[in-house]
């Protein structure tokens, strides 16, 4: 999904979001204790609770490539642990 966003300056942005996730078989003592509030209040159809972050960005960037290059290098050298975290990016439309 690609969104290109004109400022009032007139140029093309891109939005962007990432999705970080801890990697299958690291322990989720957050979603662990929201699994666990949710049957408690009530909601027993929840099986399991994994919990992420989300982060939204507009870039100044107009080429999907090179913004998606961009983007892995972050989650790469500073919005992700890649040792126990797993990212997903997504270029907004």
């Amino acid at each position: 999904m690609i969104c290109r966003v004109r400022t009032r300056s007139n140029s093309l942005k891109l939005k962007a979001k990432v999705y970080i996730t801890l990697k299958r078989g690291v322990l989720d003592p957050q979603g662990k204790a929201t699994e666990q509030a949710l049957s408690r209040l009530g909601f027993r159809g929840v099986e399991e609770v994994r919990q992420g972050k989300v982060l939204e960005f507009q870039l100044s960037e107009s080429d999907p490539k090179r913004a998606r290059a961009e983007l892995q290098e972050m989650c790469e050298k500073l919005l992700a642990n890649t040792v126990i975290e797993d990212y997903s990016i997504d270029l907004d439309e």
